[in-house]
C-alpha cells in the first residue's frame, strides 16, 4: 500500500465544509489541489463531484461518476478516450477490494445535492460497478457507480416487493 487512508478522517465528520480546494487538501479529506480522484492503481481514497464532466449523474445516495482523463477543463468536453489507469484503475480496485471512497461535492455539481459554495464532505460510498462506454461527446469514458454506505444493502426504491406488488 502507498499510505492511503480509506474511510473517515476523524477530525472531519460528514457535512464538514471547506471554502476552497486548498483547505480541502490541507484537511486530507481530499488531498489533490486539482484532480477529482485521489488515488492510483493501488486504490482511490476520495473523489470530488463538482460538475467537471458532462456525463456525471448525481442521485444523492447514488452517483454514476465519470472517470478521469480526456477532458478539456475549459469547455468540460471530452476530447479523448479515457484509460483504465491512475485514479480510474484505483476506483476499479476499490470495487474489487471493497474499500470505501470519501465523496466530496463541490458547488459546481448538481444543485439538488451540492453546496451553494465551496466543498462539502458527504460521507463514505462504495464502488459497486464499473464499465466503459461512449460518452456524450463520442469518446470512451469509464463510469463508476457509487452507493452511499448507508444504502449499500437497501434494495433499489424502484423494485416492487415480490409479495405485495408494491
Amino acid at each position: 500500500m502507498s499510505g492511503r487512508t480509506y474511510g473517515e478522517i476523524s477530525s472531519y465528520p460528514v457535512g464538514s465544509t471547506f471554502p476552497n480546494r486548498a483547505q480541502l487538501a490541507a484537511s486530507k479529506v481530499h488531498r489533490p489541489l486539482q484532480g477529482g480522484i485521489c488515488g492510483g492503481k493501488d486504490g482511490a481514497e476520495s473523489i470530488v463531484v463538482s460538475g467537471g464532466y458532462f456525463d456525471d449523474e448525481d442521485y444523492g445516495d447514488e452517483i454514476v461518476y465519470t472517470g478521469q482523463g480526456g477532458n478539456d477543463p475549459s469547455t468540460k468536453r471530452q476530447v479523448a478516450h479515457q484509460e483504465l489507469t491512475l485514479g480510474n484503475a484505483g476506483l476499479a480496485r476499490n470495487q474489487l477490494e471493497g474499500n470505501p471512497v470519501r465523496v466530496i461535492r463541490g458547488a459546481g455539481g448538481d444543485p439538488a445535492f451540492s453546496p451553494s459554495t465551496g466543498f462539502r464532505y458527504d460521507g463514505l460510498f462504495r464502488v459497486v460497478d464499473h464499465w466503459h462506454t461512449d460518452g456524450k461527446d463520442g469518446f470512451r469514458i469509464w463510469r463508476f457507480r457509487l452507493v452511499s454506505l448507508d444504502d449499500v444493502d437497501r434494495p433499489p426504491a424502484r423494485e416492487k416487493h415480490p409479495r405485495s406488488g408494491r
